[in-house]
């Protein structure tokens, strides 16, 4: 089992609510020059769900779940900032009000620039939620070490997900971490120089057929752990050779160049002492039960 500072880690109430729907329009233009207005950010999302594929759907940055927010108005605020920060995969979210009121949901992660986070409920509680409903998260993770591996940098998720993931420490010192795929550093697009990889994703580009498939890219699923190799999140997204990033993937494909599947970032290093270990079932959805992974 491995060591953490767990027991030193802040737990800290925040609240948002529904994030509407929004409409990049009257439309967008696709990495093949074609026109597409298609359906995207945020609302209530009935038929997407983590552990269902993130690339066929007609639509664009699709999020599975509920996208919730303090402020749609607000984006960049300091309190919609802290929700999106604070929130780790794995943390509690409840309904505080209206019809569902008391149901009880998973943070999956979190995505950038429109600062949503991203939340699965069941189809029932789907069903009663309203765009006017509050959610109150109970957050906890961040700050979190593992205490022998220092060069390991932790970001946005629960103590209970790293419980059972199955991280182990080889013979030679490394992390094992179980992975769908690995990433290639090249295939990395929208979010990189951003900073602190705490807060939102950054996207894996699909624009290229034959990289999507080498890598298995067309067959991600959201809730996927994925590795990012030669990239460095320590203090915002960056190339460094043997570096290793791992995150869960937030978000579905994209027509716009540079934009594809979203990953938040869950564990870094700038150098390989993290060791992908590729595991098909390496999913969130799985270890917690969630979306197409719950049990009726």
């Amino acid at each position: 089992m491995l060591r953490t500072n767990e027991k030193q880690l802040v737990e800290i109430a925040v609240q948002g609510r529904v994030a509407p729907a929004v409409f990049y329009g009257p439309y967008e233009v696709s990495h093949q020059g074609k026109a597409e207005s298609l359906p995207s950010l945020g609302g209530i999302t009935y038929n997407v769900k983590v552990g269902d594929p993130v690339c066929g759907w007609v639509g664009d940055h699709i999020e599975p779940g509920v996208s919730a927010i303090v402020d749609p108005d607000k984006r960049s605020d300091r309190v919609n900032q802290a929700f999106n920060f604070l929130a780790c995969a794995g943390n509690e979210a409840r309904v505080v009000s209206g019809g569902a009121k008391g149901a009880r949901g998973t943070v999956i992660g979190h995505h950038g620039g429109v600062e949503h986070v991203l939340i699965d409920f069941t189809d029932r509680d789907l069903r009663r939620m309203t765009l006017d409903d509050k959610i109150l998260i109970r957050t906890f993770g961040q700050g979190l070490k593992l205490l022998d591996f220092p060069d390991v940098h932790v970001f946005s998720l629960a103590p209970a997900v790293l419980a059972r993931w199955g991280l182990k420490r080889n013979r030679d010192g490394t992390l094992a971490v179980p992975v769908t795929t690995g990433v290639p550093a090249e295939a990395m697009g929208s979010g990189l120089g951003s900073q602190p990889a705490a807060l939102g994703d950054y996207d894996i580009m699909t624009s290229d057929p034959e990289t999507t498939r080498k890598h298995g890219l067309d067959r991600l699923r959201f809730g996927d752990f994925v590795a990012i190799l030669d990239h460095d999140n320590r203090y915002g997204r960056a190339l460094r050779r043997g570096a290793i990033t791992v995150g869960i993937v937030i978000h579905s494909d994209s027509v716009l160049a540079g934009h594809g599947p979203g990953v938040t970032t869950l564990l870094t290093a700038d150098r390989p002492v993290i060791r992908p270990v590729v595991r098909r079932n390496a999913n969130l959805g799985r270890l917690l039960g969630l979306g197409r992974f719950r049990r009726n």
